[in-house]
């Protein structure tokens, strides 16, 4: 606020006409083209056959499902959407139109968030049945470019309504974009950290109670249609790993935007405010290109190669038109930018030009690196899955210790090259100020966004493919050399959704320290604002003892948040399981086919738990910034955001990384590996899938819009906690923070229950609590 606006005028100046006023125009404009090719790509996808009656009356179910919950999210987080920007019209900024339009920005990212996320989920909704009818009568090839085109929709969407909205609030605001794009990235972000918890609640409850009851104890496969969970299952691949996910991509593509642009303009001036427009901008030509190059063919060992390579042509393509950007629009020296490098003569890197297209080809690197690595983990023909699968001859205990051994060693690796990257980009400042180190952070994550548009497409991908699966097997209608399609693309599925989760993290991490720089810089500018000895220095030396608690309480938070969302799915899915189990047994006609299952009520089970849940953890990441930056202060908040960034980073990769693997162990065996569909090491792969489930979809995946929430929350608070600090107001504001997060998490506790009390409620509940 204040803080960044100082920066900024202290740097080079912003003036925003001539040639960069047209080249802000033009990314707006190729902004647009982007969703109007997104456009084009929903005419083809909706122009394939629907298969036949029985498959398309089970897709109408799932999208009367998956509809009817976002509809009541949307209803439930409007709440946000209306309080959020009368609060923040009250905290400072430079004039009150600027305060408006941060206000406004921020109402204008939550509802491009939620648009992205619908408009992925709607399309996919529609696009699986199309899957498993083009399977059926054409082959794998043509199912998976129709599944890959339905996920190139969100993608465009992505690019597109991220480069619009900062591209107009450059144009609108210029010198205060840095100011009102605050908004933008925190409504996109706390729209999307919702969406992701919600969905990813709906989807795992359902998953694991039909996978617990339908597998485990009554023998029956997945998609089975006696199971009464299968509908609110396919439906909730959909408003989590589309909307939840397809919103989460949104948001990590907007706050990178965010940070780069803030730092730029503080460390390049106007260059910095439009340089970093250009590079998504690239991203949208490219992927564009990616989509188009997925395309199987004849020597393509699996699916996931023809994806693969839609991946790198984007990525080696967005690099060279970089390069070519750069030198084109970029000056040779910094003297030219205006830039105080403290000396020159000590920066690594002395020429912008190369400056940047080291920072930019460092992301794309990484996303590179991530996509292989991830995929390592998680295939089904790599080591990793295949020790778990072999595992799974001795139990379910040892396929549990192997994928908890697997995600706790991938991680590491995941951590180690992306703080490569952080370090490597931050290196390229060296002997300038801190600012342009930080600046150059930034412009490795919008290079690594720069493949965002097929990175979305191969997430949409993954539950498309599942849901195709799930109404061939419901409708009976696709065997033979179809069925085995479908199978083989579920399983290049699962990969395609663990590396979208991977480079998501690789963005938050990227992100988180871009915005910590940038509240670095507010801090700093806010205490210059103040007079006497009084304001203090921003010092996170940790041998001061509130630094170090302060890291401490931001590693906990992912911790509890982790935790919250965890057993969110363990209560929802519990109530499903009684649910199922009480059909079968008053409906003893379902297994024989002469009675049907009710699938409304799970779906309404998990809808209503699913938007229950979701408030804790979600007021855990807006609230605890707040409580340690008014009780502990300035210097203890930013110990916390570096805590919250090294602990998220490895336990995001864990979770994620884990699940993908425990779920492709049981694709291993249910494909004839080590006795198959129905045998015991079947079972103890379907327990270990059941576990991986929330930690894959649900609490892993939604550490990426915490991490971002949370500094965001922390860089606009940054002003008034150094105002308020050890004062009577400061401490006021962290009581009702703590009292709130304190009453929110024990009534969510209350809330739950637990299975025996859920059981004693229902009537002739006699069943015992499976063991598994």
């Amino acid at each position: 606020m204040s803080g960044l606006i100082l920066a900024a005028e202290s740097g080079p100046g912003l003036n925003l006409e001539g040639q960069n006023l047209v080249l802000v125009a033009v990314v707006a404009g190729v902004a647009l083209l982007a969703l109007l090719f997104a456009g084009y790509l929903v005419r083809e996808v909706l122009s394939a056959s629907q298969g036949t009656e029985k498959m398309q009356s089970i897709a109408t179910a799932v999208q009367e499902g998956a509809a009817a919950y976002l509809k009541r999210q949307f209803r439930t987080l409007a709440i946000f959407v209306v309080v959020i920007p009368l609060l923040l019209l009250l905290l400072p900024a430079e004039d009150w139109p600027v305060r408006i339009g941060r206000s406004l920005f921020f109402v204008v990212g939550a509802g491009f968030s939620a648009l992205t996320g619908f408009i992925g989920m709607w399309l996919a909704v529609r696009g699986n049945v199309r899957v498993a009818a083009a399977a059926r009568s054409d082959g794998e090839k043509a199912a998976m470019r129709i599944a890959f085109r339905t996920g190139g929709v969100a993608g465009m969407f992505t690019v597109g309504l991220g480069l619009f909205g900062a591209a107009v609030v450059v144009l609108v605001y210029t010198g205060n974009a840095p100011v009102v794009l605050e908004g933008f990235g925190f409504g996109a972000a706390l729209v999307a950290m919702f969406m992701r918890v919600g969905g990813g609640i709906f989807t795992k409850a359902a998953d694991v109670g039909a996978d617990l009851v339908g597998k485990v104890e009554q023998g029956i496969p997945e998609d089975d249609p006696r199971n009464p969970a299968t509908i609110a299952d396919n439906v909730g691949d959909n408003v989590g790993d589309c909307a939840g996910m397809a919103a989460d991509l949104f948001e990590s593509y907007a706050v990178v935007l965010v940070a780069a642009l803030i730092l730029g303009s503080a460390a390049f001036g106007t260059y910095g405010l439009v340089f970093p427009l250009i590079v998504p901008m690239i991203g949208v030509i490219t992927a564009v290109i990616g989509i188009y190059a997925v395309s199987p063919r004849a020597g393509d060992r699996t699916g996931m190669s023809a994806i693969n390579r839609g991946f790198f042509v984007s990525a080696v393509v967005s690099a060279v038109l970089v390069v070519g950007a750069a030198f084109w629009y970029l000056p040779a020296s910094f003297e030219e930018l205006g830039v105080d490098t403290d000396g020159s003569a000590g920066m690594l890197i002395g020429d912008p030009r190369v400056f940047a297209v080291g920072a930019v080809l460092i992301g794309l690197v990484l996303a590179a690196a991530i996509q292989l690595l991830t995929g390592y983990f998680t295939e089904t023909n790599r080591r990793p899955v295949k020790e778990i699968g072999e595992s799974s001859e001795t139990g379910a205990a040892t396929v549990i210790l192997s994928g908890i051994s697997v995600g706790l060693e991938s991680a590491v690796y995941s951590a180690l090259l992306i703080g490569g990257a952080v370090f490597g980009a931050f290196l390229l400042g060296t002997g300038g100020s801190i600012t342009l180190a930080l600046f150059a952070v930034a412009l490795a994550g919008t290079g690594l966004l720069t493949t965002v548009g097929v990175i979305v497409s191969m997430d949409t991908f993954g539950p498309v493919a599942d849901n195709a699966q799930g109404i061939a097997e419901m409708s009976g209608d696709v065997e033979g050399a179809g069925a085995q399609a479908l199978t083989n693309l579920d399983a290049v599925g699962n990969t395609t959704k663990a590396i979208t989760k991977g480079i998501a993290i690789a963005t938050a991490v990227l992100a988180a320290t871009a915005l910590f720089g940038a509240f670095r810089t507010a801090v700093e500018g806010s205490l210059a604002d103040q007079v006497g000895d009084a304001a203090g220095t921003f010092n996170l030396g940790i041998d001061q003892p509130d630094v170090l608690v302060g890291l401490m309480v931001g590693a906990a938070v992912v911790f509890l948040f982790s935790g919250l969302a965890i057993m969110a799915v363990g209560r929802a899915a519990g109530r499903v399981v009684l649910e199922v189990r009480k059909q079968f047994r008053l409906k003893p006609g379902i297994m024989d086919g002469t009675e049907k299952p009710d699938y409304g009520p799970v779906v309404d089970i998990c809808t209503r738990d699913s938007l229950r849940e979701l408030i804790t953890p979600g007021l855990l990441a807006v609230l605890t910034p707040i409580a340690v930056g008014f009780l502990l202060g300035f210097n203890p908040l930013g110990g916390f955001l570096a805590g919250a960034i090294a602990a998220g980073t490895l336990m995001a990769v864990f979770l994620a990384n884990s699940g993908g693997a425990w779920d492709n162990a049981k694709k291993l065996v249910e494909d004839g590996h080590h006795g198959g569909k129905g045998s015991e090491a079947h079972a103890a792969t379907v327990i270990g899938d059941t576990v991986g489930d929330p930690f894959k979809d649900t609490a892993g995946p939604a550490i990426n819009p915490l991490l971002k929430v949370m500094n965001l929350v922390a860089l606009l608070i940054a002003p008034t906690a150094v105002a308020y600090h050890q004062s009577a107001v400061g401490y006021a504001i962290a009581a009702v923070a703590i009292a709130v997060l304190v009453g929110v998490i024990i009534w969510s506790k209350r809330q739950g229950g637990g299975i025996a009390s859920q059981q004693a409620a229902e009537p002739d509940a006699t069943e015992k609590v499976a063991t598994t």
